[in-house]
C-alpha cells in the first residue's frame, strides 16, 4: 500500500549515485523514491509537485545548495522532512544546516541499509548527525564573519567584479570593498580570493 510508506524526494547532482541510491531504497518494503533532481531548482521544483515526506539533498549541488533548498523547503512545505548527505561535511555547513531546520546529516559513506534508517528517523520527527561531523563542528568554532560578509563573499567567489556584486547586493561598491576587506582580515587572508577559498573550506559560506 503506497499511501503508508515513507515518500522519498533524492536531490543529487552525480547522476550515478542518484541512481544507485534510489535502486537501493527501492528494495526497502517501507520508503518509496517519489522523485529524483539534479539540481536544487529542480528539488524544489519536485518537491513542490511531489509533495515527498522526507527531501535527501546533496550538500553540494547547482542551483542551490542544499541548505539553501531546506530552507526553502521548510517554508513552502513544513510537512516535508530535510536531510542532507554530503561527501563536504564542513564544521559551518553543519550549523547552517541545523539552523535552517534539517534534521539529519550524513556523510555519503553511510550504507543504504544506515541511510534507510535514518530517512525513518527523521520522518519520525527526531534528528539524526553524523557523531564525526558533529564532533568535528563543535571543536571548530562558529564563524566570524557576519551575515553581511558572508553573502559577500559567496558573491565573490566566481570572481566577479566589485561593481557586479554591489548590484547583486543591492549595496554600493564602497560598501562591498568594505565588508570583502573585513572578511579577508577576520580569516587572515591576503586577498579576496583566498579569503573564499578558506571560507569555504570551513563552511561559513
Amino acid at each position: 500500500m503506497t499511501q503508508d510508506r515513507v515518500r522519498v524526494l533524492l536531490a543529487d547532482d552525480e547522476h550515478l549515485i542518484r541512481g544507485a541510491l534510489a535502486a537501493l531504497l527501492a528494495l526497502e518494503d517501507d520508503l518509496l523514491v517519489v522523485a529524483e533532481a539534479a539540481s536544487g531548482t529542480e528539488a524544489l521544483a519536485m518537491a513542490r509537485s511531489h509533495r515527498p515526506d522526507v527531501a535527501v539533498l546533496d550538500l553540494r549541488m547547482p542551483g542551490g545548495d542544499g541548505v539553501k533548498v531546506a530552507t526553502s523547503l521548510t517554508a513552502e512545505l513544513p510537512g516535508c522532512r530535510t536531510m542532507i548527505v554530503t561527501s563536504h561535511g564542513r564544521p559551518g555547513h553543519l550549523k547552517r544546516a541545523l539552523a535552517a531546520g534539517v534534521r539529519g546529516f550524513v556523510p555519503k559513506t553511510v550504507s543504504a541499509r544506515r541511510l534507510a534508517e535514518i530517512i525513518r528517523t527523521v520522518h519520525e520527527g527526531n534528528r539524526y548527525v553524523d557523531p564525526e561531523l558533529a564532533a568535528d563542528a563543535i571543536s571548530a568554532g562558529d564563524s566570524p564573519l557576519t551575515a553581511r560578509e558572508a553573502e559577500v563573499l559567496e558573491l565573490a567567489e566566481d570572481g566577479a567584479p566589485v561593481a557586479e556584486i554591489a548590484e547583486r547586493a543591492s549595496l554600493s561598491p564602497g560598501t562591498v570593498r568594505n565588508y570583502l576587506s573585513a572578511a579577508a582580515a577576520k580569516l587572515g587572508a591576503e586577498n579576496r580570493h583566498t579569503a573564499v577559498r578558506l571560507a569555504r573550506e570551513r563552511g561559513w559560506v
